[in-house]
């Protein structure tokens, strides 16, 4: 052999290594895991072969911790056969969701919080919501404390962030004059 030929640049690609591989097999066995998570509805909403069906099926209904995690593995190994893009791009789109309505939770907790303790946030919450009623916000705050106060459940508070609800969330859909 010449110089040049063992410096020569070679035209295939290498393969993966073995850890790369290692760490591929382990996301498809994710994705897997996240299939057998799912309930009958979503599963049929993502139109998986048969096979690959019928083993998350399988996987739902294994109870043993061993026979278990020998499914999760054959389920992993189906995956090599299918295109997992769909499939991924559904739960991740499902998960987002479920990201987005939890963060709307959490902003109108925080609110509800800040009206129950925080003189300043019913004008806080009037600036930046121009629609609020601020009468029958007031009469729940006021009757939210009394039965916080009491020990009495907590009738009002869940109408407060029900109203905060219908205001903030729906109210944000339809801007003043859209709706005409």
């Amino acid at each position: 052999m010449t110089d040049t030929e063992d410096n020569a640049p070679d035209d295939r690609p290498e393969p993966p290594s073995k850890t790369r591989r290692k760490q591929e097999m382990h996301a498809l066995q994710d994705i897997g895991e996240q299939l057998v998570g799912l309930n009958k509805d979503r599963l049929a909403q993502i139109n998986l072969p048969e096979t690959l069906l019928d083993a998350v099926i399988e996987a739902k209904r294994l109870t043993g911790h061993e026979a278990r995690r020998r499914q999760m593995q054959y389920l992993g190994k189906l995956m090599r056969f299918v295109d997992e893009e769909p499939i991924r791009a559904k739960l991740d789109e499902w998960n987002n969701v479920t990201r987005v309505q939890g963060a709307k939770f959490h902003l109108l907790e925080r609110w509800r919080e800040r009206l129950l303790t925080e003189e300043q946030a019913l004008s806080d919450l009037v600036v930046e919501y121009a629609r609020a009623d601020i009468q029958q916000i007031r009469t729940l705050i006021r009757n939210a404390q009394k039965e916080a106060a009491a020990g009495k459940p907590p009738k009002s508070s869940r109408a407060l962030f029900k109203l905060l609800r219908e205001m903030i969330l729906e109210g944000k859909e339809t801007e003043p004059g859209e709706d005409e």
